[in-house]
């Protein structure tokens, strides 16, 4: 089925948030069933990151807002209710897709201004979800970096990346490329409960594997660990051990936030499937979205002596002492696990 036939008028029924955002047309269609595609003309490609943030990257882009891949503990929830959709169920379904942010991008990196700063893709969402496939935003964006002469970096779980490798692999010729892979959870059952729409576990250790053999340097990033549910010894050690064969070169891994409407998302999904949990819960996050201080020392002692066994550098990042409120980006460090 053609999408050009599947256009409905930015008029007809928008939502008020959606229409601020440039909206040209809503499009559904058989291959991607249950999920709606918002395509809008995006006014700005590049997100400047507050400095208190103390990350290695200054400016980020986001190809599209919402992810279909639908994680119940993704931290870019809550930037959906700027388009007034809601943080659940919108958030996994009603995917806003900057069809011209490539172009967009090339302008702004063009500018005289533009000292060629370091730029993250994959903060908020992952700009590998299934969509990607349909709208290759990517390719453009790669060479309008790759071009200016931008270093830049992905973090991911889409495995779509693999088909711009080649790519990947010229641009880093030319300028610093870093790739990262988000993977969190090994148990199948757990994973199919709480990151249903991502590629499988072993899809993206066998991805991490053709990055490494392509010559890249990948971190991989266990995150969330999810208290009580993978936070055990035995699977923090089982996890570190796949990762260390695929040739990763580090990981890090940090305890789950629940920051805004992520938090209610996520208990809810907690006491549907673990109710036991729920008290345990409240102790270790109280009112507020961060585990209590005692739980971070308690993981990062169990972590650090597992990522020495398995030959993988941790590479922690000082987590961030603001948290920018924009219609556009979420927290950068914490968007990490979106």
């Amino acid at each position: 089925m053609r999408w050009q036939s599947q256009t409905l008028d930015a008029e007809d029924g928008a939502l008020p948030g959606l229409s601020r955002a440039g909206l040209v047309r809503t499009v559904q269609t058989p291959e991607f069933e249950g999920i709606t595609f918002h395509e809008v003309l995006c006014k700005s490609a590049l997100n400047k990151v507050p400095e208190a943030t103390n990350l290695p990257f200054q400016w980020t882009v986001n190809p599209m807002r919402g992810c279909s891949h639908a994680c119940r503990y993704c931290f870019a929830r809550g930037t959906h209710e700027y388009l007034d959709l809601d943080a659940g169920r919108d958030f996994d379904t009603q995917i806003v897709v900057k069809t011209n942010i490539a172009a967009v991008l090339r302008k702004e990196l063009g500018r005289r201004s533009w000292r060629r700063a370091p730029v993250a893709l994959g903060t908020n969402t992952d700009p590998y979800q299934r969509a990607e496939g349909r709208y290759r935003l990517m390719p453009g964006i790669i060479r309008a970096l790759t071009e200016s002469g931008t270093p830049f970096s992905i973090l991911t779980k889409g495995t779509l990346l693999r088909r711009d490798l080649p790519l990947l692999t010229s641009a880093a010729r030319e300028v610093r490329v870093s790739l990262a892979v988000s993977i969190a959870i090994l148990d199948e059952d757990l994973h199919r409960s709480l990151e249903s729409g991502t590629p499988s576990p072993r899809a993206r250790l066998d991805l991490v594997r053709a990055l490494t053999d392509a010559g890249f340097a990948v971190d991989v990033l266990v995150a969330p660990v999810i208290p009580c549910l993978t936070d055990s010894r035995a699977h923090l050690d089982a996890i570190f051990g796949a990762i260390a064969e695929t040739g990763a070169s580090s990981a890090v891994a940090f305890p789950m936030h629940l920051r805004g409407s992520t938090r209610g998302w996520f208990l809810s999904w907690l006491a549907e499937h673990h109710p036991a949990l729920l008290r345990r819960y409240r102790q270790l996050y109280g009112r507020g979205e961060s585990v209590t201080p005692e739980y971070s020392a308690w993981l990062r002692a169990r972590v650090d002596p597992l990522l020495a066994e398995h030959g993988l550098t941790p590479h922690r990042q000082t987590e961030p002492e603001t948290r920018p409120e924009t219609a556009d980006t979420t927290d950068p460090q914490l968007a990490l696990f979106a």
